[in-house]
């Protein structure tokens, strides 16, 4: 009964066109009333407790630092180092795109952030160059989802908060899955390359192009290295390391692309502001939730029901990553992460599947949410870019799903593809 509570309270508060944030809250009062321990105090000091939380600070400081950084021309050099570098092979514009993505994904952290960039930067390049244009849309869309999975992943910090496991460490294990998932696009892309006459290059390699891309854009690639390598030689905490970018964002854009202009920046700040505030509401509204979960033993409650499927490890998380597909194509990332995590960690760890190689797979299946229907987030921010209709955006991304849903597959029959270069980062 108390499951059919939880469901119940938190799905109807959301069809009625409540925000996630408040349809949580609502989850939790219709919880205490069940569980008879309503208390105001209660649920005023959880909701302080889950905001009070130390690891998300590192938030508002890498969403301020991916809009200096967008607003400092890195975005637009980025892509310049790109099609320097790759441009000149055949359908050379969809290899800039996939490693323009992954460049900005270790800036900014967020996949809408990237994704708007690109298609803004990108798809004009791509419309003017004869290449299809909604493969192309498909394609941003997809290279930008692989932020999620790369550092300084806000949503990594989000899931670390909520799942109590090292930010760090969620970081150093979600490069190389991160770096398969680009590798997986480009190979998708250049079986359609090979094969499209309207992708064919007409420009040669120039090593002093190359070269000259690369000194204007040397600054905004030092800043990834700074960021990890900083973490992962214990210099500087995740919350630390937002707070470097940050500075070194504003210095960038201001001093040496001077690009920045000093009036816009209180804008940006205020946009950062709405950003972060957004989300830390978003954890602090599912503190709640997770706190009565814990009370009411739902965990327990599952796990007895799904206890037979948890022998077998591969079968068992098969059956999560298949939940966790049809809740992201109706949720965003950071409410999905909120509802499900304080109910799936303890099934996970009472199954013997190792928690940050079960954060590595919730977040890539989330980040695949993003650019499926009906909600499909980052699909809607590249339509309305790069002025495409959603319908063929759609239509262009679904070879890059299927490869992308390939690939989730072999992750969950072979755990080791992330576990063990992640062993290799530690």
């Amino acid at each position: 009964m108390t499951i059919v509570v939880f469901v119940a309270s938190l799905c109807g508060a959301m069809l009625l066109g409540i925000p996630v944030a408040f349809s949580l809250l609502i989850c939790g009062v219709f919880l205490m009333i069940h569980l008879d321990i309503f208390d105001v105090q209660i649920l005023a000091e959880n909701v302080l407790d889950g905001a009070n939380n130390y690891p998300l600070m590192a938030l508002p400081f890498f969403v301020f630092a991916g809009e200096l950084m967008n607003a400092g021309g890195v975005s637009k050099r980025i892509v310049n180092v790109a099609i320097a570098a790759v441009g000149h092979f055949r359908g050379g514009l969809g290899y800039v795109a996939v490693f323009a993505a992954l460049v900005l994904a270790s800036i900014s952290g967020s996949a809408i952030a990237d994704c708007a960039a690109l298609a803004a930067v990108v798809i004009p390049l791509m419309r003017r160059s004869g290449y299809p244009v909604p493969l192309s849309a498909g394609l941003i869309s997809s290279a930008g989802i692989v932020a999620p999975l790369l550092p300084p992943s806000i949503a990594f910090v989000v899931f670390g908060v909520a799942a109590e496991l090292s930010i760090t460490r969620l970081f150093m294990t979600g490069i190389a899955p991160g770096l398969m998932m680009a590798a997986t696009l480009m190979v998708t892309w250049y079986f359609y390359a090979r094969k499209d006459e309207r992708m064919a290059s007409t420009t040669a390699f120039d090593f002093r192009t190359l070269l000259r891309a690369l000194r204007e854009g040397v600054w905004a690639l030092i800043l990834p290295v700074i960021v990890v390598g900083g973490m992962k030689s214990g210099m500087f905490t995740p919350t630390e390391a937002g707070v470097v970018a940050v500075v070194y964002s504003f210095f960038i854009g201001l001093f040496v692309y001077r690009e920045l202009k000093l009036p816009v920046v209180p804008g940006l700040l205020l946009q950062a502001a709405k950003t972060a505030s957004t989300i830390m509401f978003l954890v602090a509204a599912a503190y709640v939730s997770a706190w009565l979960i814990t009370v009411a033993n739902i965990p327990q409650e599952i796990g007895e029901t799904i206890a037979p499927f948890m022998e077998n490890k591969i079968l068992f998380m098969f059956i999560l990553m298949v939940v966790v597909f049809l809740v992201g194509t109706a949720l965003d990332l950071t409410p999905t992460i909120l509802i499900l995590t304080p109910v799936m960690m303890p099934l996970v760890k009472q199954a013997g599947i190792d928690p940050y190689y079960f954060g590595v797979m919730f977040m890539m299946n989330n980040a695949i949410g993003l650019i499926t229907p009906p909600v499909g987030t980052v699909l809607n921010v590249v339509s309305g870019v790069a002025r495409v209709e959603l319908d063929q955006v759609i239509k262009g991304m679904l070879p890059f799903l299927l490869a992308y849903t390939a690939l989730l597959f072999l992750f969950v029959l072979f755990p080791q593809l992330i576990m063990v270069p992640a062993g290799w980062l530690r």
